[in-house]
């Protein structure tokens, strides 16, 4: 039926949001020489595995948010979808941004934690109207959760860190 976003009006927009958000994350990731020397814990996954990682995450959290958006005809509850993703995607670059641009892991660190509520939030909000769309959510907080992990290795590996001129 026209207008009531449940055609393909959703799907284009949650990719192009998707892809707005992995192509900002990733302009903000550069694995330059600060980044090769850091030491790092030897579980770390190696660098190549997080690209496809991230691709898997970003198709199932679209469509997980393409299928609350058309599972769920309640204006309000489509409001706080949007702001549920939009906050996350500001969350997710923000990472990027303070670990490998700002060098700051350890504000990544902080900054993590609030990224993972978001993911659960996500979780929660999606799994309200389908239960499928928020056990697709599940590898994106599985992932953050060992990235956090990660992070907070690299942390306590490498501080202190200073900010960058």
């Amino acid at each position: 039926m026209p207008g009531t976003g449940t055609g393909w009006e959703p799907a284009a927009v949650a990719a192009a949001a998707a892809i707005l958000v992995a192509v900002a994350g990733g302009v903000a990731t550069t694995t330059d020489a600060w980044y090769r020397a850091l030491r790092v814990p030897v579980w770390k996954p190696p660098d190549w595995a997080f690209g496809p990682v991230w691709t898997v995450i970003f198709v199932l959290t679209t469509a997980a948010g393409v299928l609350a958006w058309t599972g769920d005809p309640d204006p309000g509850a489509r409001g706080v979808l949007l702001a549920a993703y939009a906050v996350n995607g500001v969350l997710n670059i923000a990472w990027s941004v303070l670990f490998f641009r700002f060098r700051r892991p350890d504000w990544a660190l902080a900054e993590v934690a609030a990224l993972w509520l978001s993911i659960a939030v996500l979780v929660a909000v999606t799994g309200r109207v389908s239960a499928t769309a928020g056990l697709m959510n599940l590898p994106y907080l599985a992932w953050v959760s060992v990235a956090a992990c990660l992070n907070l290795r690299i942390v306590r590996l490498n501080a202190p860190f200073r900010a960058t001129a």
